[in-house]
């Protein structure tokens, strides 16, 4: 686990939460700093998201546990059965989310309301507020969330740990207990990567306004997360199916430097991308229609009689796949640049 600026922050956060608690007057501190750790979330949106549904569960669970204290009392199985209540208010709420925090506040809430000290249950509840307040103004003032930024440098990233199993795939040449590790460290990566694409998703859509330009840079990023997939699922076939197939070694040197070519291919379309390659010095036509060939190729070498050369063809029809998805994605990134410079010109 690498240091980043959310533990940084949730660290603000917690002093902030405790620093004004004790202003304040407010005991016992610690509720606010347990509810600013809660409050700490990846992005903006959820952030603002979290304020506004933790700010109407803290509230319910709060008055759910003021009436039950006055009524029951803060004995056990009276503070266990408001705090079923509280679950169940959340997930019909739809902020499952909340749950954690809210039922803090409940318990400390009852804690209080049972001897009936109603300045003590208000100071519960405001301490849980003080809490996400800090969280909330830190997130957004330090260090802000910048997921599209993130994702495009973990997509940099993934594409290294691919391109170096991919390279070594068919020949070879790592040993295997490296190549699993790194596999396993990819595989993990791209789960990682999905995860912060459904946060810039929910960032683009929610927060703000959903301009065309953006949904179509949107497209374009899930394009970039389908094709690395699309390069994992290269990995799988050749680990299932390529080495228990009965092969040349021609057929060995032409997959190897098929994948060589769309790895180079998928390569130059995030440069592109990146706006790093010189105007004209790069034309995705070759590498498209040495994908058709190359698929064209292996489906007239698979013979019915013999079942080795099925498992080569699935191996083929992956990698073609893969190469499939990198031109896609070369033309919708073509496609956007297209339309931002006609509207410069307009």
């Amino acid at each position: 686990m690498t240091f980043g600026p959310r533990m940084l922050k949730t660290g603000i956060a917690v002093t902030l939460a405790l620093y004004i608690s004790t202003w304040l007057q407010f005991s016992p501190p610690v509720i606010s700093a347990v509810a600013a750790i809660f409050a700490m979330q990846p992005t903006i949106y959820r952030s603002w998201r979290y304020f506004l549904d933790q700010v109407q569960t803290n509230t319910l669970g709060a008055v759910m546990a003021v009436l039950a204290g006055t009524f029951f009392s803060n004995e056990p199985i009276a503070i266990g059965v408001v705090c079923v209540l509280a679950i169940m208010c959340c997930i019909k709420l739809k902020m499952e989310e909340t749950i954690g925090l809210t039922l803090v506040t409940v318990v400390a809430v009852m804690e209080a309301s049972g001897a009936g000290q109603w300045e003590f249950a208000l100071n519960r509840f405001l301490l849980s507020l003080i809490g996400i307040v800090s969280a909330f103004v830190i997130n957004i003032t330090v260090l802000p969330p910048k997921p599209k930024q993130q994702f495009h440098e973990q997509v940099r990233s993934v594409f290294t740990q691919l391109s170096l199993l991919l390279r070594t795939a068919i020949s070879d040449e790592i040993k295997e207990k490296v190549f699993r590790d790194q596999k396993q460290s990819l595989q993990d990566s791209l789960v990682s990567l999905a995860a912060k694409y459904k946060l810039l998703e929910e960032e683009q859509k929610k927060l703000k306004r959903a301009k065309y330009r953006l949904k179509r840079q949107l497209v374009v990023d899930k394009q970039m997360l389908y094709t690395l997939q699309k390069g994992y699922e290269v990995l799988e076939a050749v680990q299932e199916h390529f080495f228990q197939a009965e092969r040349t070694p021609e057929m060995n040197k032409s997959y190897d430097r098929h994948l060589e070519k769309m790895i180079k291919f998928h390569e130059h379309v995030l440069l592109k991308f990146d706006d790093r390659l010189k105007p004209g010095s790069w034309d995705s036509a070759p590498a498209e229609t040495a994908n058709d060939l190359f698929m064209q190729r292996a489906t007239e070498s698979c013979k019915e009689d013999q079942p080795g050369s099925r498992r080569l063809l699935i191996v083929a029809a992956t990698i073609y796949d893969y190469g499939h998805q990198a031109a896609r994605l070369n033309r919708m990134i073509e496609h956007v640049d297209q339309s931002d410079e006609e509207k410069e010109e307009a």
